[in-house]
């Protein structure tokens, strides 16, 4: 008598019996990802854009400058800038003042958009749906420079280091 044989047929027995694969199933379901993006809009200005007349003699005319100003708007946002001197006129036309105690002069300037004395002024009625006398554009996510030119018709003042500080308004 073998004993082959006989562990041979209680394997079945004993659970080991290999059962066929059962199909698998499969159900599914969805789900959505979402998300809004609002528009937004950043300007650097600072003192990497101060506008540097330099000295001049009081018998100078016509003095010029420009630097530029960034603006990083949402893509395909529209923009509208307006420059606002200290003294609040809304026609870009302001006044440094000077350094020294008890000089009451004040030096006019006017803001532009292109060069020369004659040139675009840019002043501070743009609101978020018109440019006014501002400046505009469409953003792209990126930086975009705009050039500011300002224009000094004289220098016939009290001799002083003259200043006045603008305010940039974006609006979108």
């Amino acid at each position: 008598m073998k004993r082959h044989f006989l562990l041979v047929a209680m394997i079945p027995l004993m659970g080991f019996a290999v059962a066929p694969a059962a199909k698998a199933n499969t159900v599914s379901s969805t789900f959505k990802v979402t998300m809004t993006i609002t528009k937004a809009c950043a300007v650097t200005a600072g003192t990497g854009s101060d506008i540097a007349l330099g000295s001049h003699a009081a018998s100078d005319t016509n003095i010029a400058g420009n630097n530029t100003i960034s603006v990083n708007c949402s893509k395909t946002t529209p923009y509208y800038i307006g420059l606002a001197p200290s003294n609040a006129n809304t026609g870009g036309a302001g006044t440094m003042a000077g350094a020294t105690g008890g000089n009451t002069d004040a030096v006019p300037y006017q803001l532009r958009s292109v060069s020369g004395p004659t040139g675009t002024i840019w002043g501070n009625t743009a609101t978020a749906s018109a440019v006014g006398n501002g400046v505009g554009g469409t953003g792209t996510g990126a930086n975009v420079s705009h050039t500011v030119y300002v224009t000094v018709p004289g220098a016939n003042y009290t001799p002083d280091s003259y200043s006045d500080t603008v305010t940039v308004n974006v609006n979108f």
